[in-house]
């Protein structure tokens, strides 16, 4: 025993001082008027209500490290983590509380707070010089300190109500295997906002369990007009910001407590409002501001026309997408899980009437009901090259044109006309499969490459209870946009290799994180990366 505690003596007095500094960091967060308020409010709300409370204050800590060539941090390591690592090199510290208040078996209150800083390397970003009239690089600096979350969120029974920034996964697929949720994944940083629905399935009245419902729907703000501002070339296009999303969803399920059932249903988001500004060698030559009053609300929830940049009113009101959904789980007699899964996307009436082709996300999920060598597996066929065909012509878009006809392909999936791509922070919200503008380092903030196809497969198990282990392995090739096609087409092949090692009980809630991953070809550049992460769970 002595043995192996001297081999482990300097990871301990490492792991100690670790969690000393970080400690007062946790305490100082829990103590800040925003929680303690919501604390109290909890407490005096059961109190009035005659529940007898059961609450918990867990904080956790981390400390990450990141070691890399190329622009980026690969694409393996960046993705689906909620934007928090972009870049191939740098140190970030993250310390979060959060305070659930259990008042009785239907009643749930709950906030929390996340604060990550330190450092990332910059990246230089194409800026129009008017005195060369030239594009020149620009130090485009990552922020050294930003709130992740900041939340609060109430549940009676199982519908709740979400206030403030937290972090979210996608709600079909399995975020920490697959390539990611076409209409809305864990990609990017949390947004702050307001969500209501439901917190899981919940039986349908008069179907005898046969039938359940799930839904939600939410409003919230985009907050990276300095981001985009930092990195926009002013040139030419045009840079959008000040957006709110409105993102909804409703799934339907058969019994889950069959061998069998089935999930269905559609995910649908808009973008409304923001301001539009378009230049020319570095000249503001347009502008147009959305409002985001209450009519313009109620037409992100229910479509209508209309909008300044709808121009003759013959357009729906801001930016639509979303996906239709379906999904089959089998249960085998052992106990173990087979999921069938189908995302089929859509930007108009063309891609909801499956005008679009075969364009989709196809996926198959293993899921083991025991702890093994392998715990689960997925694989995934990901297109998006039809995109209803390759044309777009709307009458109305040209006045006085004899063509009465319509063309409903070119979808362009992700791109709008006046919102700069269906991105936060130069991340997608939807699939990460994309290239969106933090690549554009020629400072065009538009999507550049969304008709493209590929797989991804990954894979996890334990190779001991206490080391836990990921592998990941991705293509995809790239033909540009419908309306910007690419001379020849560009791909990337992504591999990851990732293990998690859970300290025993005398340091139980640490853990370290190691992650190996690059990106090699021409679509996301050629990115190599070593990752570490020391984490670190508690309670006060």
């Amino acid at each position: 025993m002595r043995r192996r505690t001297d081999t482990f003596r300097p990871l301990s007095l490492l792991t100690d001082t670790f969690v000393t500094l970080s400690s007062p960091f946790a305490a100082l967060l829990c103590r800040s008027k925003a929680l303690r308020g919501a604390a109290m409010a909890c407490a005096l709300v059961c109190t009035a209500m005659g529940f007898a409370a059961d609450h918990e204050t867990l904080w956790n800590a981390s400390l990450t490290t990141a070691i890399g060539n190329g622009d980026f941090a690969p694409s393996y390591i960046m993705n689906n983590r909620n934007g928090v690592l972009t870049q191939p090199n740098g140190v970030l510290g993250r310390v979060g509380v959060e305070y659930s208040l259990n008042a009785s078996s239907h009643f749930l209150l709950a906030a929390g707070a996340d604060v990550i800083g330190g450092f990332q390397p910059s990246t230089d970003y194409g800026r129009y010089n008017p005195v060369s009239a030239g594009i020149e690089p620009r130090e485009a600096k990552n922020a050294p300190l930003w709130l992740q979350q900041l939340y609060a969120t109430a549940q009676f029974r199982n519908v709740f109500l979400t206030l403030g920034m937290r972090e979210r996964e996608s709600v079909i697929l399995n975020q920490k295997l697959s390539s990611g949720d076409l209409c809305f994944s864990g990609n990017i940083r949390p947004m702050p906002g307001v969500t209501a629905g439901f917190a899981d399935f919940c039986n349908i009245p008069f179907t005898g369990g046969w039938v359940q419902i799930c839904g939600e729907v939410g409003y919230f703000k985009s907050l990276d007009k300095k981001w985009m501002e930092d990195r926009y070339n002013y040139q030419s296009h045009y840079i959008t910001t000040g957006y709110v999303l409105n993102y909804k969803y409703l799934h339907f399920r058969t019994n889950p407590s069959q061998p069998f059932s089935v999930t269905v249903g559609m995910q649908a988001a808009c973008q409304i409002g923001g301001t539009y500004r378009s230049y020319i060698d570095g000249d503001l030559k347009k502008e147009m501001r959305e409002k985001t009053g209450i009519k313009q609300i109620l037409k992100a929830f229910f479509p209508g026309s209309g909008g300044e940049s709808g121009g003759d009113q013959a357009y729906y009101e801001g930016n639509h997408l979303g996906t239709w959904d379906l999904m089959g789980r089998l249960r085998l007699r052992s106990g173990d899980v087979l999921k069938l899964y189908w995302q089929s996307p859509w930007e108009d009436g063309s891609g909801i009437g499956k005008l679009n082709g075969f364009d989709g996300l196809y996926g198959v999920e293993y899921v083991s009901s025991r702890q093994g060598i392998v715990d689960g597996a997925v694989i995934e066929y990901i297109d998006m090259r039809n995109q209803s065909g390759p044309m777009h012509w709307a009458p109305n878009d040209f006045e006085g044109t004899p063509i009465r006809g319509e063309a409903t392909g070119a979808d362009d999936y992700y791109n709008n006309y006046f919102y700069c791509g269906y991105q936060y922070y130069g991340l997608s919200i939807g699939t990460p499969m994309v290239r969106t503008a933090l690549y554009n380092t020629d400072g065009y903030l538009r999507i550049t490459d969304n008709r493209l196809h590929g797989f991804h497969a990954a894979l996890t198990g334990h190779l001991k209870p206490d080391v836990q282990y990921w592998l990941k392995c991705g293509y995809r090739r790239s033909l540009g946009t419908p309306f910007e096609p690419l001379l020849a087409p560009r791909s990337t092949t992504s591999v990851s290799v990732e293990a998690k090692y859970d300290f025993p009980e005398k340091l139980r809630g640490l853990s370290i994180h190691g992650q190996v991953a690059g990106d090699f070809g021409k679509l996301l550049g050629d990115n190599f990366g070593v990752m570490v992460k020391i984490v670190y769970y508690g309670s006060f």
